[in-house]
């Protein structure tokens, strides 16, 4: 039996509404869906779009846990909507709230650029002189030790999870600190401290309090503190190595 087959049921949704444009406050609206608890979350929100209230605003794109578009809070349970199936949630009541740590647009809908513009200050590429033949090639060994990294699909669930941003909005945050780690271990990497020194503070990683919320709720199972952790250990070095080159 597929899982769009499986035995229908009465599903309670309780969906946190609020548009920045017009509404002071955010409200809690009620839906409630027959469905086969072997959707998910986000197909359930399509079923909703499309059935009962056109106007209810949310982010997809891939539907399988690819893109990170449908991050949200699933019951105080931060996550993608695309990966959490009706059937998993107790009594059959969703609630379903926007991503903590983010101003909303409207509804679901984050307003995303403070993460994308601490990702971009990171300078999230690799750094290096172009060398003849125009590839930079690396070993197996070398690419495992970024491998978890790379697999980060930017869904920025870790950035709302963390308790810091809570109270530091300036803080760098788990993301963009774990994908600066990813080109640091790069073995192919040569950019100069400059961007470990930005990131040389309380809002940088020295902010991070390693609780390990991001860790969490990670569904790519990235451990964005230990690379937090690598960029102290990166950081500590150079600054080591720039007082030892200055013969103090």
């Amino acid at each position: 039996m597929s899982r769009e087959n499986e035995p229908t049921k009465q599903f309670h949704f309780e969906i946190l509404r609020y548009d920045a444009s017009n509404d002071a406050q955010p409200r809690f609206q009620s839906y409630a869906l027959e469905a086969s608890g072997g959707i998910s979350v986000l197909e359930a929100l399509l079923k909703i779009q499309e059935e009962q209230d056109p106007s209810l605003a949310f982010r997809y794109a891939c539907r399988g846990a690819i893109c990170g578009s449908c991050a949200m809070a699933i019951n105080s349970r931060l996550d993608l909507a695309c990966r959490v199936l009706l059937k998993s949630l107790p009594a059959g009541r969703v609630v379903l709230e926007p991503l903590p740590n983010y101003d909303v647009i409207k509804d679901l809908v984050l307003d995303m650029d403070p993460f994308w513009e601490k990702y971009e200050r990171v300078r999230p590429w690799l750094q290096a002189e172009v060398v003849e033949g125009g590839e930079r090639r690396m070993s197996e060994d070398e690419r495992e030790k970024i491998d978890q990294y790379v697999n980060c699909i930017l869904c920025g669930l870790c950035y709302g999870a963390c308790p810091v941003l809570a109270s530091n909005e300036k803080f760098t945050g788990p993301a963009a600190l774990a994908k600066l780690y990813r080109f640091l271990a790069d073995a192919r990497e040569e950019r100069d401290g400059e961007t470990l020194e930005q990131e040389d503070g309380t809002e940088g990683v020295w902010g991070c309090h390693t609780i390990t919320r991001c860790i969490q709720v990670c569904p790519r199972n990235v451990r964005p503190t230990d690379g937090i952790e690598g960029v102290r250990r990166k950081l500590l070095v150079h600054k080591f190595k720039k007082v030892m080159g200055s013969g103090r």
